[in-house]
């Protein structure tokens, strides 16, 4: 678990460093050169290739197409100023709640 996290937390700073990357010489500061709503095209379009890795039956391609979306994920986070542990925190106000409790909450 602590791998994990330490995982996340690394990508999460280096994410923030190449901010102030040169656009040519790092994808990421291209992505956030391009802006939010191009990162979030790119999030949408990882999120349906993992899905397409299912319906593929193929494991190792979901393994590989969630990593690509967690990534994309976390680069749209940290370029709207959000980072993991903003997640995380929505996350543990959820903890014991009902997943339908908790949908028909939000759109009140």
């Amino acid at each position: 678990m602590s791998d994990m996290l330490e995982t996340l937390t690394k990508l999460e700073a280096l994410l923030e460093e190449r901010k102030n990357a040169d656009p040519e010489k790092s994808y990421v500061a291209r992505l956030y050169h391009k802006g939010a709503k191009k990162i979030a095209q790119k999030v949408g379009e990882e999120a349906v290739e993992a899905a397409m890795a299912v319906a593929g039956g193929d494991d190792k391609e979901l393994v590989a197409e969630s990593a690509d979306l967690l990534f994309h994920l976390m680069v749209l986070l940290r370029a709207k100023g959000l980072s993991l542990a903003d997640v995380t925190k929505e996350l543990a106000r959820r903890e014991g709640l009902s997943g339908l409790i908790e949908k028909a909450n939000r759109s009140k």
